[in-house]
């Protein structure tokens, strides 16, 4: 059971960033909301994201800072130095490519309207010192206490992965080989939708902990491999481009025989409890039954060609699904074996 779920890692390493930029303002006896503002939006995903940002906010926030002061100077405490502030600032951002600093420049621009009365080039400098310390404390804080970590979700993720494409082709050969006329394609792509989301996460989570290995040396003793990971993404991909390939297969009426369509669903269900279970993963079984398919896709091609029918697809549908099913064999085969480090070697 989960406690208090609301306060993650990134939640607590922002308090104790505020805490620590508050503190140090009030040791320089400078106002310390617009390094507190700072602070917060620089606590990112990863400490690469709170440095690449840190640097576009730095010099958005001086331009604001420099439209405050300019236009206070100008016309005072006014509704036109508010405005002209807040528009110069997002112009000029925009212009720059500052994107990730617009708002916070924005926003402490015309918040700086109404601290600011005297002493506008002391107050310039000190607007760039209290940002100066909200982007190092955050980043300091980002890198060093509770340090992003990531591979945990990764794991989370390939199993939620590999477990929803196990239940998808379950589920998609049964439809097809026990209850075609009750076949419902429109659930289908749901599932496979929500596979895609899956992956989608599933990249981001690795690409945060590349990114996260090159700022802590320590995590890379922990046995994260990109390569390894990438490598099983792209496994990933590849059994859900086949899934998507037997879901658009127009299959009105298969020729199997009630042996061979047997035959069939096993194997399909063996390979969608092996994505499910990987643990039961036994080799000579699964490459027996690889085999089994392949000697019935090879009688298939030459009985089913033999008469020259025309299909939708050019193909017989009980060869594309044959191959789809035979390739994703192939694939599990090689995420298995990716995972347990080993080399990939088809045998067919």
């Amino acid at each position: 059971m989960k406690s208090f779920a609301l306060i993650g890692n990134r939640t607590i390493k922002t308090g104790i960033a505020v805490l620590l930029t508050a503190w140090l303002c009030e040791l320089l006896h400078w106002p310390p909301v617009f390094a507190v503002i700072t602070a917060i939006v620089t606590v990112e995903p990863t400490v690469a994201d709170s440095i690449k940002k840190g640097i576009v906010r730095f010099p958005a926030s001086a331009i604001g800072s420099f439209y405050a002061v300019l236009f206070i100077s100008l016309f005072g405490n006014s509704p036109l130095t508010y405005t002209l502030a807040a528009v110069l600032t997002i112009a000029t951002c925009f212009r720059l490519k500052l994107f990730a600093g617009l708002l916070v420049a924005t926003l402490t621009s015309v918040a700086m309207v109404e601290v600011i009365h005297d002493n506008f080039a002391v107050a310039f400098f000190i607007r760039l010192g209290t940002t100066t310390i909200g982007l190092a404390v955050s980043t300091l804080v980002n890198m060093f206490i509770l340090p992003p970590d990531y591979r945990d979700d990764i794991s989370h993720y390939f199993k939620k992965t590999s477990a929803a494409m196990g239940k998808t082709l379950t589920n998609l050969f049964r439809q097809m080989l026990e209850n075609l006329a009750r076949r419902n394609q429109s659930e289908e792509r749901n599932m496979l939708e929500n596979i895609d989301k899956h992956i989608e996460q599933l990249d981001t989570f690795i690409r945060f902990q590349q990114e996260e290995n090159k700022y802590h040396p320590l995590l890379k003793q922990k046995e994260f491999s990109y390569s390894k990971a990438q490598g099983m993404v792209q496994c990933l991909r590849r059994i859900r481009d086949h899934l998507d390939n037997l879901i658009e297969t127009p299959v009105s009426t298969l020729s199997w025989t009630a042996k061979e369509k047997k035959i069939i669903i096993q194997a399909a269900e063996e390979l969608g409890n092996i994505l499910l279970h990987p643990d039961q993963y036994e080799e000579e079984h699964f490459q027996e039954t690889q085999q089994e398919l392949m000697e019935l896709f090879w009688e298939d091609n030459e009985e089913l060609t033999k008469d020259n029918e025309i299909h939708p697809t050019k193909f017989p549908p009980e060869l594309i699904v044959l191959y789809e099913l035979i390739s994703i064999y192939g694939l599990v085969e090689r995420l298995i074996l990716l995972k347990k480090k080993k080399e990939y070697k088809p045998k067919w």
